[in-house]
This record gives structure tokens, sequence and C-alpha cells, in this order.
């Protein structure tokens, strides 16, 4: 399959690109295997004057398969050498580019090039692209890709919008357009899927700690990015400890843990979808100050400070 776009932004860097795949060529099975072509290049004028084609920089040669008809390009055949950037020009002013592409004939699942994640229920998620082959690649929902990129530890982290309600029960699957190009090949997948499938919240936060008996009661809140109402989107939390005589580690889905621990984490997941857990908040060491205050500091670095507040008895 042959694809032709108008006016892409292509870059080896990741910045955000443009792509214009609407049109699909017809392709027809000629001789020995042959693919054959027919594609109608347009160029962007307004008037009648003459103008030029050029593939790759250098100027289009005419022949029975590559014809002019008016400013448009006719190629009734295209093989390999004939992909690539097409620009229509008069004199020395660039009209309009059109890039002509092959299909990348290769068995891959979009999910091994591709990950997604909702922090939350609200009108967004990301999504990031973990290959390094292609130099341009796209993002969209439905058929369309429109989405911008940026880089982020060798990655190209993607942010789509999105209008389903967070309040109501989701009927409707998300269905994702990706795009994606090398050299003059062009790879192009679409899965669809819930948005309660990539729901993974950020790691919940630490209020305090206060003794109850022979237990510490653990007090959490949401993290700041989580959906509110927090009674309506309610988080289950798991919190995971190292016993202070035996340095066992353990782990408790209640906020009732044993008092005499020396460091804990915690993470969080949605408790209606049971969905994917967030990270575990860094260790934090928990002793008994004065007056029966238990204090925690972070592992890194030498700072003796309450984290995230003084847990009190």
């Amino acid at each position: 399959m042959i694809f032709e776009c108008g006016h892409l932004d292509s870059s080896s860097s990741p910045k955000e690109e443009h792509m214009d795949t609407n049109s699909f060529l017809k392709t027809l099975w000629g001789p020995k295997g042959m693919i054959l072509i027919q594609s109608m290049l347009t160029c962007n004028t307004q008037t009648d004057e003459a103008v030029s084609w050029r593939l790759d920089g250098e100027e289009v040669e005419l022949d029975n398969y590559v014809q002019m008809e008016g400013p448009n390009l006719k190629i009734s055949q295209v093989d390999a050498p004939m992909l690539g950037e097409y620009s229509c020009w008069r004199g020395g002013a660039m009209l309009s580019t059109t890039y002509l592409f092959q299909e990348l004939e290769e068995d891959v699942d979009l999910d091994s090039l591709l990950s997604c994640r909702a922090k939350s229920y609200d009108c967004n998620f990301t999504c990031s692209w973990r290959d390094s082959r292609f130099t341009a690649i796209r993002l969209g929902l439905g058929h369309d890709c429109s989405s911008s990129s940026g880089g982020h530890d060798g990655e190209l982290q993607f942010v789509l919008l999105h209008s389903l309600s967070p309040y109501a029960e989701e009927s409707t699957s998300l269905e994702l357009t990706a795009e994606a190009i090398n050299t003059f090949y062009i790879l192009r997948r679409t899965k669809t899927f819930y948005l309660r499938d990539i729901i993974q919240p950020d790691s919940p936060q630490i209020v305090r700690c206060q003794e109850v008996g022979q237990e510490l009661n653990v007090t959490l809140d949401p993290p700041p990015s989580w959906s509110t109402p927090h009674s309506f989107f309610s988080l289950e939390y798991e919190i995971e400890y190292e016993l202070k005589d035996d340095g066992k580690i353990e782990r408790s889905f209640s906020t009732l843990i044993p008092k005499k621990i020396s460091k804990l984490r915690v993470r969080s997941r949605d408790s209606l979808v049971l969905s994917a857990w967030s990270q575990w908040t860094a260790w934090q060491n928990v002793r008994k100050g004065k007056k029966n205050q238990y204090r925690c500091k972070k592992r890194r670095g030498d700072f003796k400070t309450w984290c995230p507040g003084p847990w009190t008895a």
C-alpha cells in the first residue's frame, strides 16, 4: 500500500510533527506481481501560470508514467525510487509539498511501541512512544491524528484530549490511531480501549501517623492530580513497611499497621475498577521523637525534616 501525505514536517529530534494521511492511493496488481499505482499530486496554486515539480529537490523527469495535468502531477506507476518528497514550484517559490510513502509491512503490535496512562478521569491522558527507529510520529483519537509530542527521557510524550464524562458509566471505548514514519515507509496502527483500562494514579500523600494502642494509624490523601470529589472517586491504599525487630517486609491494605516499624511506603489504585497500582512513594524512615511524636526523614541525603509533616501520637 502506498500513502500520500501532504505538508509533513519530519525530524530526527522528538518535536511536534504534522502529517496529513487522509488520501489513500488505489492499488492495482500488474504483471509479475508489480504494484501499479495511479496518483494525482495536487499543486497548491490558484492561477494557471506554469509550475514545475521536484522529487527530493531534483527536477522531476516526465515520461509515460509521470505526466503533468495542468499544475498537478499524475503518476501512473509508483515503486521505491519514486517515493519521497514531491514539491511544486513556481520560479524560486515553493507552493506546496506532498510525500509518497509505502506502508511498512511489519507484524507489529501497537502495544509493543506505545504505552498510555491516565492519572485520573479528567479530560486528558498521556502516551509514550518507545521505538526510536521512526523519525516522525503522531497520535490521535478516531481516524485522524493531530496531537503534538515532546521528548522526555528518550521517549516521545503525547497528551491526548477526550470528551468522556468522568461521572457517567463508561460505555464508549476510545479509538487511538498512531502513524509513524521511517525514511519513506509509514506504519499505521489503531487500537481501542476504555479509559478505565489505562487509569494509574500518581503516588498518594502520607499525611500523618497517629498511635492507637500497639498500632499506628496512617492518614493518607489522594495525589493532587486525582479526580474530585474524592468521596466519589475513591482510592484504596497498600502500605509496605519494615519491622524494626527483625527487618521483615510486610504489606497491609489497612491503614492500621504495627507501631514498631523502621520505615514505610505507600501506593494507591482506583478501588472501583481495580486499576493499575500507582508507583510507590519513596521509603520514609520512622522513629519516635520527643513527646511521643513519630518523625520520619527521607532516605535520600542527610536532611532531618518532618516529611511530609509532624506525625503526632
